[in-house]
């Protein structure tokens, strides 16, 4: 009898760990309450250049640039707001605009150019100005575009502007810590419209 306990328990172990490796995918463990982390999809901005593609109707398809105001114009279709959406959006509310003038339409939209994502430089650098923002660039990355710090820049009174819930808020950088490989913390990732004042 204590055999047979034995045997029924194995049997139900065994199909128990079969069932749990037939719902998850080869190669992979379950992970109890893990979610999938989705990437954050581009936002279009002011001076962008967009290419809209109308499947099967080249007379609609051509290149656009995002207004400063965040608009496009479009053949028939007029002024589209474009900025503050991602392209996926953009294309569906282009789709449902071109829905009343065209049958079944399909638009996918391109970006061609990023020039919406800006940093800036002023003050004791070799070349100030803005910098386009095309992916992660830390404080010191930026500074070393722009040619460096000159002799006379007082390299430990760098600020970081930065706009925050609708105001702008100063994050002092320490040139020579981070030269040295300390407080790094303040060598953060710049975000578009950041600006790196050297007095």
């Amino acid at each position: 009898m204590y055999k047979c306990m034995v045997l029924v328990a194995v049997l139900l172990a065994a199909l128990t760990s079969a069932a749990a490796h037939a719902q998850a995918p080869a190669g992979t463990r379950p992970v109890t309450g893990a979610a999938p982390v989705g990437l954050t999809e581009f936002v279009i901005g002011p001076e962008d250049v967009l290419t809209i593609v109308f499947w099967r109707d080249k007379d609609m398809s051509g290149d656009v640039t995002v207004r400063p105001d965040g608009v496009i114009t479009l053949p028939l279709l007029g002024e589209i707001r474009a900025a503050g959406l991602s392209p996926s959006a953009l294309a569906a509310e282009i789709q449902g605009s071109a829905g009343r003038y065209l049958t079944d339409p399909n638009v996918t939209v391109v970006v061609r150019e990023i020039n919406s994502r800006k940093v800036y430089v002023t003050g004791e650098v070799t070349k100030g100005g803005a910098f386009p923002l095309t992916g992660s660039l830390t404080v010191m990355q930026l500074i070393a575009l722009a040619g460096g710090v000159l002799e006379y820049a007082k390299v430990n009174e760098i600020t970081v502007l930065r706009e925050e819930e609708g105001r702008t808020r100063a994050h002092r950088f320490s040139y020579e810590d981070v030269s040295r490989g300390q407080k790094l913390e303040q060598n953060f990732e710049l975000r578009p419209g950041d600006t790196i004042v050297v007095p």
